[in-house]
């Protein structure tokens, strides 16, 4: 499923990996570890000017064309008023504008469902995105999901769409399926319900999460809901008990009617924490190369899960 060119450096190991059905490649280097440049969040806090804090929102938010905003639970969802996307929505989880990482199962789950219900009536690719704390690219403290659909899919979307395709086609079988056979028996392994997840053994960012949901489009999520948000909290409460507390998350969806070959996926990274010195974890290698250089071995992200969770 993937290869691995090793070579040592007067400070150690460095590995090179590509994936086989995509070619996406990345790099990691264990020994950068050392340079402890997660330091302990500097948390933003304030509420001043948040426009999605309860006492504003009603003014603040866009609606849509039939002046009203999706509610489901204590969640909330309307148009981005700057979107990136033919259909881009967005669904604040929780009132609560500093939730601390502490998100209740519940508020998630419904999140989701009502960023599902506001892009049901989209034809083409969705996503729905969630990047939390600024030094995850959050424009805005509040937790909340993007949700995007568009008629083509996004480059990465695309790679594994594709490439599912041919996979399917040259051998009769998905190849989200032989994966998760193999994955099993790895170190990799994390835990396993209605979805699976592991750590990808090629992370596009540090300490990459994958869950292989049983479905491939946006419509057929709504059984797993309950497990998909259970498995991201549970995820996001082993990133903190590492000491990381920004991530960043998308679901990657197949198009209605588009043929088989996919599966949805999640997949989740961790961020450097919020700091004061504006530092991040991306840089050329992974803007412009589009090949992330990670610290973590994706072998050692399952043995610090099952020591941890």
């Amino acid at each position: 499923m993937f290869t691995i060119r090793e070579i040592r450096t007067d400070r150690g190991v460095l590995q090179y990996r590509r994936e086989t059905l995509t070619g996406i490649q990345c790099r990691i280097s264990p020994i950068r570890g050392e340079r402890q440049i997660d330091a302990a969040p500097a948390m933003p806090g304030s509420r001043d000017g948040c426009p999605f804090c309860p006492d504003v929102i009603e003014t603040s938010t866009p609606t849509f064309e039939d002046g009203t905003r999706l509610r489901c639970g204590e969640s909330v969802t309307f148009p981005n008023l700057y979107p990136y996307a033919e259909h881009h929505v967005v669904t604040v989880i929780t009132p609560d504008h500093d939730a601390a990482g502490l998100f209740d199962r519940k508020c998630l789950a419904d999140a989701i469902s009502s960023t599902v219900e506001a892009l049901a009536w989209s034809p083409g690719y969705a996503s729905i995105n969630w990047n939390y704390l600024p030094s995850a690219g959050a424009s805005i403290v509040h937790p909340h999901l993007q949700g995007l659909v568009d008629r083509e899919p996004t480059y990465l979307a695309n790679l594994y769409i594709s490439a599912g395709r041919r996979y399917l086609a040259d051998h009769g079988r998905l190849y989200w399926d032989d994966l998760m056979k193999r994955e099993r028996c790895s170190g990799r392994f994390l835990f396993e319900d209605e979805i699976f997840w592991s750590a990808n053994p090629v992370p596009l960012g540090e300490r990459e999460v994958r869950g292989i949901l049983p479905v491939s489009t946006l419509a057929e999520l709504g059984p797993y809901v309950e497990d998909l948000a259970t498995g991201i909290l549970r995820v996001a409460t082993f990133y903190r008990s590492l000491g990381t507390h920004a991530f960043n998350l998308s679901i990657f969806f197949d198009a209605p009617r588009a043929g088989r070959g996919h599966r949805a996926f999640c997949s989740l990274i961790a961020r450097l924490n919020p700091n004061s010195r504006s530092m991040c974890d991306s840089a050329f290698m992974e803007r412009l190369h589009l090949e992330p250089v990670v610290l973590t071995l994706p072998e050692d992200l399952g043995a610090l899960f099952r020591c941890r969770v």
